[in-house]
């Protein structure tokens, strides 16, 4: 890790490209709790103001709080440990227009605590932030995503890993994972 935790994040994540974020892979997940546990570790004890300096300090907070944790937690419920604050990261980044300075891919992982919200407004405004991202790879995720929790209230996917008992509906639905 270099003296500059940001690039360090931004640079491993971005280089993994499109076909490995949304992919298991044992070893990935591995490197990354290796790489960057200490790193989430520390800087997860700081309030969401502290990574709004910029739009590459709000988005590398925001990997290292949404994305990071579910692969160094892959199957545990820590993985949506740091969801709220990067969800908070990524309000405050946007209405402060950072959004609109960052790439496409970039701005995509930005958005993506939205989608990650077990909350139905989250869920609506991922759906239209995703719609005006205007790349068709990552609106129909969005929509999956809202539309578990339009039907469910929540992703009955994680009961499990959250200890929570399924809903009569959720069994009777079965397998509702988004994607």
């Amino acid at each position: 890790m270099s003296a500059d935790w940001r690039s360090d994040v931004l640079k491993f994540w971005f280089a993994l490209g499109y076909a490995r974020w949304w992919k298991r892979d044992d070893a990935l997940d591995h490197q990354i709790k290796q790489l960057f546990l200490k790193l989430w570790a520390e800087k997860r004890e700081l309030p969401a103001e502290a990574f709004l300096a910029d739009p590459l300090t709000a988005l590398a907070a925001v990997i290292l709080f949404d994305q990071f944790p579910r692969n160094m937690f892959r199957d545990h419920a820590d993985q949506f440990a740091t969801d709220h604050l990067a969800l908070a990261i990524a309000k405050e980044a946007i209405a402060r227009g950072f959004d609109e300075q960052l790439q496409t891919d970039e701005r995509a992982f930005l958005y993506t605590p939205f989608q990650h919200s077990e909350n139905i407004d989250d869920q609506n405004r991922s759906v239209l932030l995703f719609n005006e991202l205007g790349d068709s790879r990552y609106l129909p995720f969005a929509e999956k995503h809202r539309d578990v929790i339009q039907r469910f209230g929540r992703f009955p996917h994680r009961n499990a890993i959250l200890g929570r008992a399924p809903r009569p509906a959720e069994i009777a639905a079965g397998d509702v994972y988004p994607w």
